[in-house]
């Protein structure tokens, strides 16, 4: 734990980091935005242990130890710790650290695999391998032997990722096809469900979901229960991402319009509002960075209620847009505390709104990672 820089909160008990989280949020929002919640919600919590199924590993040849170290960078090192195992990475990967360092140390480019890539869905596992020169055949036959016997998917990552491709894994006893998948080749689709809202959610194993699955469950209930839209009610859903808070919301309201900046996010959404039978929802790609945005026709639209999930850097540019779309209710999902707290200030003190609630979500626990969730209303 005090090599590691995966986590950095284990010297606390579980009770005792979320306490600690919710303090640096009610803290962040009085500093910097100068409000406070006139309720702090109770913290949502889904287990600690065995939870990430999303993260970056990272992978390093080294000569002394005459093998490569597969895992996250040490805390204070810019080195990759050396883990035999991991306990917040979800089973199976949290136990194949090991036989991944023996899988890359045999291949002809294991100085040339600088990371591992996790997906972990409901239905199946993938690995995404950066790989910066051509696989050997022999190297493609170690790894379609080591997806066969783990029961993983494996995809290589040779450039960008846009170039990300399964790696053809025949079928017991066939033979080995050397090199990457064909372009028409595929495995099945990673899914994961929200079943309070009865969705299935297909991503790509590059895509962002919720590191935490099981509180992404609850996180989903929450939001939808505080932005509670009723069957009459237009919701605008900003950072929609693949749909993740833009479906359930569906279930609910008359009509959700969702934004993302990431084009192939917004494909993914509308096909899984078309998977799962939704018909109430439209999807757009936009910069919500941009400090025009107000000029979008779907931005001078008026709304009822709007969710806000927006990545570290915060919402700013976007709050112009929610101010004036009318909406009376707004949620907010943050993972960052402190553009939450900035946020929260233009939205109290420019236009008008009143932070009702506010909590923390343990989304990542054991690190330092804050997610918490506000409700504004006008």
């Amino acid at each position: 734990f005090d090599v590691c820089g995966g986590c950095a909160l284990q010297h606390l008990s579980a009770a005792r980091q979320i306490k600690f989280k919710q303090h640096q949020l009610i803290e962040a929002l009085a500093r910097i935005g100068h409000v406070r919640p006139q309720t702090v919600l109770p913290p949502l919590q889904a287990g600690e242990w065995q939870y990430r199924r999303r993260a970056r590993l990272g992978a390093r040849w080294v000569r002394k130890k005459e093998r490569v170290v597969v895992g996250f960078r040490e805390r204070a090192a810019p080195y990759i710790a050396d883990l035999r195992r991991c306990e917040v990475l979800k089973p199976p990967v949290g136990e194949l650290l090991q036989p991944l360092s023996e899988l890359i140390t045999h291949l002809s480019i294991r100085e040339r695999v600088p990371q591992i890539e996790v997906a972990i869905a409901d239905n199946a596992v993938a690995l995404v391998f950066r790989i910066l020169e051509p696989l050997s055949d022999a190297d493609t036959a170690l790894l379609q032997q080591f997806a066969r016997t783990h029961g993983v998917q494996v995809y290589l990552q040779p450039g960008g990722y846009d170039t990300v491709a399964p790696l053809v894994v025949p079928a017991q006893g066939a033979t080995a096809i050397p090199g990457p998948a064909s372009p028409g080749a595929a495995f099945e689709p990673l899914v994961y469900r929200l079943p309070a809202f009865d969705l299935t959610l297909e991503f790509a194993p590059t895509d962002f979901v919720q590191v935490h699955g099981a509180l992404n469950e609850r996180m989903v209930e929450r939001a939808v229960e505080l932005l509670a839209p009723t069957s009459e009610e237009r919701v605008l859903d900003l950072f929609c991402g693949l749909g993740n808070f833009s479906l359930p919301l569906a279930r609910r309201a008359a009509h959700v319009t969702g934004v993302e900046g990431e084009a192939s996010l917004v494909q993914r959404a509308a096909a899984n509002a078309a998977r799962n039978h939704i018909a109430n929802t439209e999807f757009i790609v936009a910069d919500l960075a941009d400090e025009a945005l107000g000029s979008a026709p779907w931005a001078q639209r008026d709304y009822d209620k709007v969710l806000l999930d927006p990545p570290r850097a915060g919402a700013r540019a976007a709050l112009p847009v929610v101010s004036s779309s009318g909406a009376r209710r707004v949620v907010y999902v943050s993972c960052h505390p402190g553009t939450l707290a900035r946020d929260a200030g233009i939205l109290v003190q420019q236009y008008g709104f009143r932070l009702q609630a506010a909590g923390v979500m343990d989304m990542f626990p054991h690190t330092a990672h804050v997610e918490s969730i506000a409700l504004f209303e006008r």
